[in-house]
């Protein structure tokens, strides 16, 4: 089990049932029967997924008289896309110089 909190966040997304219950999850709070409408899986294998997403800390359970809706937490993803900003910049720089090499490439073959 992943010790940081980035790792388990990536451990729970790495999963498409978990991350098309998140998709569920950000149109507002739903029940475990409402999150397991979608898909050919019993009950207890949905509800696996959600303990892992609520370890991970992106899903947390509600409680509503005898409803017991989950909702999506944000502020893992939000670290995600802050991490992966880092790299964004990255790739924005790399092209950047890809584009003024073949800017000059180009320049080059027009003037010969």
């Amino acid at each position: 089990m992943p010790t940081d909190r980035l790792s388990a966040t990536f451990a729970a997304l790495a999963d498409p049932t978990r991350r098309a219950i998140l998709a569920r999850l950000a149109s507002g709070a739903a029940t475990v029967k409402e999150l397991s409408a979608p898909f050919d899986m019993s009950g207890p294998a949905i509800s696996k997924h959600l303990r892992v997403l609520e370890r991970a800390g992106l899903v947390a359970r509600g409680r509503e008289a005898q409803w017991r809706p989950r909702r999506l937490e944000p502020a893992p993803l939000k670290e995600v896309a802050e991490w992966a900003e880092n790299y964004r910049r990255f790739w924005d720089a790399s092209y950047a110089r890809l584009d003024n090499y073949l800017q000059h490439m180009k320049a080059r073959e027009e003037g010969q």
